[in-house]
Order: C-alpha cells, then structure tokens, then sequence
C-alpha cells in the first residue's frame, strides 16, 4: 500500500525495537510542509524519565516510543522536544489548501481549463477561477468573465462543496467541507461550426478596477465527420471515468483495442464508449474509420487449468467486465450480435451463457457460473477475436475433484502451529514425501513483501523500515505454507528494489492460485497515530473479496488483534485480475504499542501461524462450497 510516512531520523538507531540511549525523532522531518490540520511526532527515548513536547510530557509506550499529534496554525510552527539534556527543534509549516493569489487577480494555477480541450459541437464547456483583491477574496458582487473567440461567458461566485482525498476514508475524516471564497465558475454551449477557438482570456472587474489573464489551455471544437481513430498499443490500456489519474480506473483495454476520439483534454483522450486513457497508450490511425463490428457464433473449450471463450469480431472493440456473486459479465462496445450459435460443452466454471443487445452497438454476455469463488481471468485480442480465459480452481481440472471437508490444520500438526513453531525448510521435502495429503498440496501462492531496496516504506519509532518486517514475515508464511504442501513464490527474497509493474508482471506470468501482499501500515498527517492500530485488508476484483474477508476475520479473531477493516482499494498489488490478489496490512508501524508487538519475534511466528492457517481454512472452506460439474 502506499504509504504518506516519509520518515528522517535524527539519531542513531541501535535496533529495531529501540534506540541508542538519545532522543530519536524520525518524523516529521526538518522544515516539513503539510495541508493537514494536525501533525503527529514519531519518535523514541529510553523509557525512564519524561519527554517533553513544547514543555508538557507526553504519553509513551513501555519502550519509550512515542506519537504525539498536535495542531498546526496557518503558517510556521516550531515544535521542541526535550528528553534530560538532549533536544530537537522541528518547524513545520502548515500551507493553504488552494492557492491565493498577490493582489488583485487570479490565484496561480486557478483557471480552468488548465489544457488544451476538444469537444464535439453542442457540448458544454466549462471554465473556473480563484479570485482575489489585495485585501482578501473578491467579494460577491465582482464582475469575472471569460471571453472565448466571440461569445462572452460571465463566471458566477460559487460556494462548491470541496470533496476531502480518497485517503481520508483511512482516517474516518471524509466528510465534504465548503470551498475557500472567491471561486468562480461558469459554462456555455459553443455553437457553430468545427474549429480552433484559441485560448480564453479571464477578466475580473471589481470597484472600476480591470485585471485579465489568459488561459492556459487552447479550446477547439472537433468535426463529427472527421474524428480521429486510436489504437491501443499498451499491453493493458489504463481507461479511466475522467481525463487525470484522479478518475477512478475502469476494464483494462487489451492491446490492439479501437475507438473514436469524440474528445480531448490534455494528454487524455476520450474514446466513444465512455471511458478516458492516456494519449501515450494509444497510437491515431490516419484515415481510420470509426470502429464498428458485428459477433456471430462464439466458441469455449478447455484448455490447461482454465476455459477458453473466443469472440470473433471485425475490430478490436472496447470492452468492460463486471463480476458478480455467481456471474461474469462481458460487454462488447460499438458492436452488434448476429449470434445464433455458442459452443459450451459441459464446462468445469461455467453453467451457461447467455447474451442480449443491451443498446445499439452494446452487446453483453453473461456467464453464469457454478460456484461463488472466481479464480482470475485474462483478456487479450489475438488478431481481432477477443479471448477471454477463465480460470478453474486450483490443483485441479475438475471442480468435482475438489469437494473434501473443512480441515483444522492442528489435526495435522498438532498445536504447534497456534504456538508459531515452523517446520524448518530442510525438512519440507521429507514432510511431503510422507504425508501426500497435505492440505495445500498442487496449490501455488505468490507471497509480495512490501516495499524493498530504496523504497523504506513507513518506519517505526525507532526508524526501523516497513521493508524489513514485510521480508521477516512474508518468509515465516513462506515456510508454513510449503510445510502445508504448498508452492510458495516470492515476489523478493531479499532487499532489493523490484517495481510494481514487476511484482504484477510475476502475478501473470505465475498464474497462482492466490497473491498476498504483505505490509504495515502508515497514515497521513492529519490521522490519530497514538488511537489507531489494527489489521486490514484490501482488495479491488469481486475475486478477491472473499479471501480478504476471510483471512480479515481469521486473523482479528485468532490473534485477538485490533480490527482496522476491510476496504476496496485501487492499488498495484490488488488489481491484477489473473488471480484473487489481496493486501494485507499487519499493524501500524507509527502506533508506538502496536510497533513493540510488530518487532516482538514470538508474535511474528504467532502471526505466520495464523495466516498460514488461514490460507489452509479458506482453501478448504472454498473447495467444499464448490460446486461438482454435474450440479
């Protein structure tokens, strides 16, 4: 997960769970500048005596570590820590939120449209700023406008509703707030023919006084009768619901996938199905014509651990997928069915297929399935017929194979497993070779530990990285789930910096039958250090869910550790859609009693134990729950 902990330490650290005989302070760091509210200080000193902030003592663990959180003024602030003799000066300086402009005019980078925009003819085009006078925000009765090849387009004062990050539901502190004064916002209809209609000039008047300031952006109204055509030539094109990376994500478009541009905005384009992607993904077809295609007949078959579903098109077409509790749906864009005839023999994941024209060049294809639990699946064109694979369960071709009862790990391995005791590595083959009916046998998991080489991640009082933990524990569950029969792969077995398109590239490539992604938790400047702790899970395809739900509750409950909750979240580690892929965030490094059980190496064997087990129970409970092909 991505972490909002930067992290500078001050002093030298002696080991992970505490610090040299000093005052250690490893956040904020020097002269830091935040939007937050607030700022908590992360740190450490020897548990004896009193550590003082701005003169009054704050609260530690039993280690000395501490994570005080105090307000912040507009501005500088000066913050002073004291333990004995030693002391640590840090200013932080608390920024706006918008920026406010010098004088009498318009904030920096306030107007809006920012870029240069092409919009087909009849469609609004909206413009925006942030004004002010020397004294303060432009009062209501200012006069602001925009003047756009011949049309004039008064700006009205607008009290807009200011939506917090996507994070602060991290924090509980998503609540809408009320913008700054002085925001003005207006749109208009360009009428006419097709054209370049340059950059709009902003003017504000106010008390007789004029000031004007040109866009930054040029604005052009594009031909319906000569749109451009673009190619995907990314392997996963990135579609989006707006023309920025804060839109939120929607299906992947295969490489070799064709749209009209019916818009721009920036280095945005807007494909005729709805959906945004970035002009560097793409490639224009010159004399192209937009994409249309009809489906005929659609043929499955079994290929090895998975169905394979072709769809022969015209064009690579736009498409989404959306899946549900016992559904896998597929919608073809800017294509029209002819479908009398599917192929779909008796099939280990599939029950039946059915389509429909939801809307002129909009087919869809439902899948209904024979179980709840999805297992990945792959999308790519293969000249101009989509293939879709869906994968089976695990370890086996054939559902009906799979039904067994839940099993209790301990009755396998006794209670040496809830003490955290491992089966060490030299005596795995052994193991194996006398007991065939390990209860993870034929099933291959992909473990990711966190972060790695330069990328720290969040650290704990003492300055101890996130990348350190995530190795330690993601080798203790490597080696209870191959004591458990299972084919463990590491996304790093030691420290070293791997991207994360390369942790997913191995997701893919691996095909494993689950992915975890092991982390500790951080959190931004304005969350509550001292008052959060907790597990979390995070997951993005309904695939998924289950698992996180599971190995969630598992967890909370075996450990009888704080619940920090279950959240759907758009990150790296949990979007490849090959596999259920799942992150796990194991504590908060920051919490200064959360960190001292984090370092503590009996809870991490315990935590190993635990998670091991929980993989064991939820593959047993999944294989049980599935459903047999004659069903």
């Amino acid at each position: 997960m991505r972490k909002l902990l930067g992290l500078v330490a001050l002093f030298v650290i002696a080991s992970p769970a505490r610090a040299d005989q000093s005052l250690s302070v490893v956040y904020p760091p020097a002269d830091h500048q935040t939007t937050a509210k607030q700022i908590f200080f992360i740190g450490t000193a020897p548990p004896t005596g009193e550590v003082l902030l701005n003169g009054k003592s704050i609260e530690r663990s039993r280690s000395g570590h501490f994570a005080p959180s105090l307000p912040l003024n507009l501005g500088d602030n000066l913050f002073t820590l004291r333990y004995q003799d030693q002391q640590v000066q840090i200013k932080v300086k608390r920024l706006l939120t918008a920026p406010v402009p010098v004088g009498l005019g318009f904030a920096k980078d306030s107007l809006t449209p920012s870029g240069d925009i092409a919009k087909l003819p009849g469609e609004l085009i909206c413009f925006g700023a942030l004004a002010k006078l020397p004294e303060g925000f432009a009062p209501p009765n200012a006069k602001v406008s925009v003047a756009l090849a011949n049309q004039i387009i008064p700006l009205l004062p607008q009290s807009e509703v200011q939506l917090p990050a996507n994070y602060a539901a991290l924090t509980g502190q998503n609540q809408p707030s009320q913008s700054v004064a002085g925001q003005y916002q207006g749109c208009a209809t360009i009428s006419g023919a097709p054209a370049a209609l340059g950059q709009p000039e902003f003017q504000l008047t106010v008390n007789g006084k004029t000031t004007t300031q040109m866009g930054s952006g040029k604005i052009s109204v594009l031909s319906p009768a000569n749109l451009e055509v673009a190619e995907v030539i990314a392997d996963s094109g990135v579609a989006r619901t707006g023309p920025s990376t804060d839109y939120s994500r929607l299906t992947p478009l295969p490489k070799g996938t064709r749209a009209t541009v019916t818009g721009r905005e920036g280095e945005w384009l807007r494909l005729d199905y709805g959906g945004w992607i970035n002009r560097k993904e793409t490639r224009i077809l010159p004399g192209a014509v937009p994409p249309r295609s009809l489906i005929r007949s659609i043929r499955a078959r079994q290929v090895p651990g998975a169905t394979e579903v072709t769809f022969p098109l015209q064009v690579p077409v736009p498409v989404t997928v959306q899946q549900g509790n016992r559904t896998f749906t597929l919608t073809l864009y800017n294509t029209t069915a002819q479908t009398d005839v599917i192929r779909l023999d008796n099939d280990p994941v599939i029950s039946r297929l059915d389509w429909q024209q939801l809307a002129p060049g909009q087919v869809q294809y439902t899948f209904n399935l024979k179980s709840q639990q999805q297992w990945g699946y792959q999308l790519k064109y293969d000249g101009t017929s989509l293939i879709l694979t869906l994968r089976h369960p695990p370890g086996t071709s054939k559902v009906s194979r799979i039904r067994e009862p839940i099993i209790d790990a301990r009755l396998l391995y006794g209670d040496n497993l809830i003490t955290g005791e491992i089966v060490p590595s030299s005596d795995v083959t052994g193991l194996q070779a006398r007991n065939a009916t390990l209860p993870l046998t034929g099933i291959k998991i992909l473990l990711d530990p966190g972060h790695g080489g330069a990328e720290l991640g969040s650290r704990g009082p003492t300055g101890y990285p996130e990348k350190d933990i995530n190795l330690v524990i993601s080798k203790l569950v490597q080696e209870q789930l191959i004591a458990r029969g299972a084919t463990v792969y590491m996304t790093r077995d030691d420290d070293r910096d791997v991207s994360l398109p390369e942790r997913v590239a191995m997701i893919d490539k691996l095909e494993p039958a689950i992915a975890l992604s092991l982390h500790y938790n951080a959190l931004p400047d304005d969350g509550d250090a001292v008052n959060t702790k907790g597990l979390a899970a995070f997951w993005y395809h309904p695939q998924a869910h289950n698992l996180a739900i599971f190995l969630h509750n598992y967890l909370v409950t075996k450990l009888r550790r704080p619940d920090y909750g279950v959240y759907w979240n758009n990150l790296a580690l949990t979007r490849p859609a090959t596999a259920p892929s799942v992150l796990l965030e194991l504590g908060f490094m920051i919490n200064p009693t959360e960190f001292e059980w984090i370092v503590n190496s009996q809870e991490q064997k315990k935590l190993a134990s635990a998670i091991a087990q929980g993989i064991t129970q939820w593959f047993a409970i999944t294989r049980f729950n599935s459903k047999s092909v004659g069903d």
